[in-house]
């Protein structure tokens, strides 16, 4: 989240050029072009050594010469002075340099490296380098050497590739689409799609975000930026290469199922972003997002003047997940009244292939007044009989007469002209009706602008919580790891993976280790006893993949059977993997469960986003069937139910038939305390319970495995350094003591404590509420609240406090890091009826011993005035406290740290 002078860069009121060539043909001398051709309105200098002037602009020989200071430098001189440039520029004061010119290089005593460090000394910050440029339209700038500048609009597109956002520009000029900005952002010397993404969320020119990714540098700063954003806006991303392969052939099953664009697929997927699959997708959605908001729900209706196409649009929206409006009765009569006795009578609206642009208008006017749906598209194939681009003109005055009426929120009006003249494309993009050259990309579009309300709804929802019950022993489960790692071993043996299974409550079917044949028949004899089925398979570090060489033989009955099993097995084993170190055979109870499902649950490491959690089909086919869906812990239930959803799978842990349904929620805990142990335990490297059976009574282990190695840290800041999404800090539980040996649990918010806020703060006065939130507070809505308990711990904490004996909420203090996590804003409530016992002092100082674990140099707070209570306590902690000049009620309250 480093927004820091990115708005100087994006929207500068002075611009230098500084490379810019005399030759026709060159990146310097089409940037200069750009640049004079979209006149730029702010201050402009033109810099280079060896020409006083370039195409009638006067040019300086270095930045030392302009008679002002510019707050962006553009490059496009060689590779070699880059760094000298940015030196010089950042003497003078300028904020941001973009670097068009490619060559600098990668890693030590390179020119990349040498203009970081003259940047980081000034504070500069650096787009590129190796890019197309930037193209600002709200600030007329076009510091790019794109062909076209685009119009000004509220989408701003982020791109890897230049060539794709000159492709995007010269689209959006056929289509009338304009963009608030246009960024690419070459090598990512600084400056990055997260850094842009903050950005672009904060800007209220900008209503969707377009993303064009090859690969993500930053996975936890991708996800915080991308997860923040998405609240607010559509974020819309491309991603190359979804065919590419993972780098290395994985060792257990979740590893060769986890490849890597599905672990990408599962970031965007958790982050809330809108995933399309090609350039034209995107294109569909600038078209719609650009236009139109989100509809309250996903039912269509269609309206066309051929049943054909009407039918296709019908089959398209119920394959994306779309529903196909009813007609209200009431809306059935008036559009009888109004169309002729032909027209289809339900959804498609056909209104026949003689149709005007009086009919249309008529039936359009019913279904825009019709509660019964919630968009409108508009379908229209050319005829001999009557004008497409009249209809089309009188489809536009309508729609613009009803938004009109419907300023605060208006129903989404889409079309599509089939074959429609360009004429008619600018009319509708020129009333703002997102329109498309098929009904497929039509519909399309809709459920792009469905997805995002889903998406919305989706990161606000309130998990529910694990079971109080579950409190996994995680030093016994670390203590099995690193005796393991400590061995110099990278497998978990069987016996120490059901311990460490125990430590998660997660159950696994009785299982002993042998080192030679007489051991496993005494094993299996304990087994018999109790009425079991004897299992028996090869023991080795080196065999992951057991059935490779026969190492598993089941449904043994009697001693003399294990004996010859066991025997056969070490043998067969000995033959085939002369080189494999074979410590004996595992002896484990068959469970037979006729209705059981055979599920595959595990951990993969990802180079790029760290811990992925693999679920699907189980079984010895697994890869074959290929069933399965990841996602990015941590998980709560919420989480782990819509990872199983997306399954084929999940279709069978439902009843069918004389097979009862599987224990509610029992697969999903399983995941849960999954991704639990996977951010306890770093070490863990790759984790595979392959099957996981599991029925009505809930489920059982039969077969796992376990790499584990020495932690390698992935990500910046605290946390389970393997996940990109920071988990729940658990450490910063705490149980303390106040006045009167008052004593109280805090911890960090969680999402599931929606419900606690709410009843907390019908015990918080009016008066108090306005201090804390400096207006008067009616009401608490859940959009509000859920802004408040869906934390993004990379970025913010809030530690809510309990009395131990009645368990009731009595506080809540928070913090939220600046864009350069240096500095943070603070805020703190309490319990009305119990101020004066130590609380909020307890709570500050908690906050600011926080602030310091994770390195910030200062905690920053605005306090009214009247609020003397607060503002003596932060006097008392070493806080400075000043008026706020732009503010005489309030006073900004600082403590260094």
């Amino acid at each position: 989240m480093s927004t820091y002078r990115l708005k100087n860069l994006l929207s500068p009121r002075s611009v230098a050029l500084v490379g810019a060539s005399a030759r026709p043909v060159s990146v310097g001398r089409a940037v200069l072009e750009n640049i004079r051709k979209a006149e730029f309105k702010g201050q402009f200098g033109l810099v280079n050594p060896r020409h006083a002037e370039i195409g009638g602009i006067a040019a300086v020989k270095n930045l030392d010469k302009l008679d002002f200071v510019p707050e962006l430098v553009v490059i496009t001189a060689p590779a070699r002075e880059v760094p000298g440039i940015i030196d010089q520029a950042g003497r003078r004061g300028t904020a941001g340099a973009l670097i068009v010119s490619a060559g600098l290089g990668h890693g030590p005593g390179s020119l990349h490296e040498a203009a970081i460090a003259a940047a980081r000394k000034y504070g500069m910050r650096l787009i590129g380098p190796n890019c197309l440029g930037i193209m600002m339209p709200g600030v007329s700038l076009n510091a790019s050497f794109a062909a076209h500048m685009p119009g000004a609009g509220n989408l701003a597109l982020i791109s890897q590739s230049g060539a794709i956002a000159a492709g995007m520009v010269d689209w959006a000029a056929q289509r009338g689409v304009g963009f608030s900005g246009i960024v690419t952002i070459g090598d990512q010397i600084d400056v990055d799609i997260a850094d842009l993404l903050d950005h672009f969320a904060m800007d209220h020119k900008t209503r969707a975000i377009l993303l064009y990714i090859e690969a993500i540098k930053d996975a936890r700063k991708f996800m915080s930026a991308a997860r923040a954003a998405a609240r607010v806006k559509p974020v819309v991303v491309v991603k190359s290469g979804r065919m590419a392969q993972g780098a290395k052939a994985a060792a257990t099953h979740t590893g060769a199922l986890a490849g890597a664009d599905a672990v990408y697929d599962a970031a965007f997927r958790r982050a809330g972003v809108l995933r399309v699959s090609d350039l034209r997708e995107l294109f569909d959605c600038a078209e719609t997002l650009g236009r139109v908001e989100s509809p309250t729900g996903k039912r269509l209706a269609i309206l066309t003047n051929g049943g054909g196409i009407g039918v296709l649009a019908v089959d398209r929206l119920v394959e994306l997940g779309g529903i196909p409006a009813t007609i209200s009765a009431e809306a059935r009569e008036k559009l009888d009244g109004a169309l002729p006795p032909t027209w289809s009578g339900a959804n498609p609206v056909d209104i026949v292939g003689d149709a005007d642009a009086s009919r249309y208008a008529a039936a359009l006017e019913v279904l825009l007044a019709d509660s019964d749906n919630d968009a409108i598209l508009v379908l229209n194939v050319q005829t001999a009989i009557a004008s497409a681009t009249d209809i089309a003109a009188t489809v536009t005055e309508l729609v613009g007469k009803y938004r009109e009426r419907h300023r605060s929120w208006a129903k989404p009006v889409l079309a599509a002209w089939v074959g429609a003249d360009q004429n008619i494309i600018q009319a509708l993009s020129g009333a703002g009706v997102p329109n498309y050259p098929t009904e497929d990309d039509a519909v399309r579009g809709f459920m792009h602008l469905v997805r995002h309300r889903e998406v919305v709804e989706e990161l606000s929802q309130v998990p529910p919580a694990m079971p109080d019950t579950f409190v996994p022993d995680a030093r016994a489960a670390r203590q099995i790891v690193a005796a393991a790692i400590a061995d110099g071993r990278q497998w978990l043996d069987p016996v120490e993976i059901k311990h460490l299974l125990e430590t998660y409550d997660i159950a696994m079917v009785p299982t002993c280790a042998a080192t030679d044949v007489e051991q496993a028949v005494a094993y299996a004899n304990e087994m018999f006893a109790q009425g079991a089925t004897v299992v028996l398979k090869i023991m080795s570090r080196d065999i992951i993949h057991k059935s490779d060489v026969g190492g598993v033989v089941l449904n043994l009955t009697t001693p003399e059977a294990v004996r010859a099993a066991a025997t056969d097995i070490l043998a067969r084993a000995r033959k085939l993997r002369p080189e494999a170190r074979i410590e004996g055979v595992v002896v484990q109870a068959m469970v037979v469960k006729a209705k059981a499902r055979e599920l595959i649950l595990g951990l993969a490491d990802d180079p790029t986003f760290g811990t992925v959690v693999v679920f699907g089909r189980g079984g010895t086919a697994v890869e074959i069937i290929n069933d399965k869906a990841l996602a990015l812990p941590p998980l709560d239930l919420q989480l782990a139910r819509d990872l199983i959803d997306r399954t084929r799978v999940s279709r069978l842990l439902k009843a069918y038939r004389d097979v009862p349904a599987v224990k509610p929620d029992a697969v999903a805990t399983v995941l849960v305390k999954l991704a639990q142990m996977a951010a306890d335990i770093p070490e863990i490297r790759e984790f595979d319970i392959n099957p996981l059976l599991a029925d009505e009574t809930g489920v059982t282990a039969v077969d796992a495995r376990v790499a584990v190695g020495p932690a390698q840290r992935k990500f910046a800041g605290s946390g389970p350094a393997n996940f990109a999404v920071r988990a729940y800090p658990s450490q910063w539980e705490r149980r303390l003591a106040l006045k009167g040996d008052w004593r109280i649990f805090v911890r960090p918010l969680r999402p599931e404590d929606e419900p606690t806020i709410h009843e907390f703060l019908r015990h918080v006065t009016a008066h108090d509420l306005r201090l804390r939130f400096f207006a008067p507070m009616k009401e608490f809505t859940h959009e509000f609240i859920a802004r408040l308990t869906q934390l993004d711990y990379a970025r913010a904490m809030a530690f809510i406090a309990f009395d131990e004996e009645t368990g009731e909420m009595v506080g809540v203090v928070r913090l939220h890091s600046d864009s350069v996590y240096e500095s943070g804003e603070y805020a703190i409530l309490l319990r009305s009826d119990l101020k004066g016992r130590g609380l909020g002092w307890t709570l500050m100082q908690l906050i600011i011993d926080y602030a310091r674990s994770e390195g910030l140099k200062a905690i920053s707070g605005d306090v009214l005035k009247e609020n003397s209570v607060m503002l003596e306590m932060c006097r008392q902690l070493g806080f400075e406290v000043k008026p706020d000049p732009a503010e005489p009620d309030i006073c900004d309250v600082r403590l260094k740290l």
